[in-house]
């Protein structure tokens, strides 16, 4: 039976959870998440946990903030005066929006604090210091790699 590989598109059922069992994230009332293996769009240690596996196969792994949403970083906070704001918006703590970035991305940041017309903002991702566990079942190997070059 095949292993899933860099290059395949695959399909898997997953539960993620912190370090205190919470569940934050899971695909079992959906479809299976597709995607393929090594492009990036996942964070790093799900994929390299699925890169090896059959389908059928489950497994339970740790992903230290390295292979997850990353370490907190201070320089991703930063303070902006209120008027710089879009007019409609009317800002609160724990309000989610998204920045456009110099090089042109869209980034979501999340509104800390608000000190009179100063509004702090995080771009640090809400899960960023965390150590994610996540029971991951590949579902199948919906194509594979050595398939599409022949």
């Amino acid at each position: 039976m095949a292993q899933a590989k860099i290059g395949d598109t695959v399909k898997v059922h997953y539960n993620g959870k912190l370090d205190t069992g919470v569940l934050f994230d899971t695909s079992a009332d959906s479809e299976p998440l597709q995607f393929e293996l090594g492009c990036g769009n996942l964070i790093a240690g799900f994929e390299e946990a699925v890169v090896g596996m059959r389908p059928g196969e489950s497994k339970t792994v740790q992903i230290p903030p390295e292979k997850a949403y990353g370490r907190y970083r201070e320089d991703r906070v930063f303070k902006i005066d209120k008027k710089d704001l879009p007019e409609d918006i009317v800002p609160a703590e724990g309000m989610s929006l998204e920045v456009c970035a110099s090089n042109g991305v869209m980034v979501p940041v999340q509104i800390t604090e608000i000190e009179g017309s100063t509004v702090t903002l995080d771009a640090n991702h809400p899960l960023s210091e965390q150590t994610l566990t996540f029971e991951i079942t590949l579902v199948e190997i919906a194509k594979s790699k050595e398939a599409t070059e022949k």
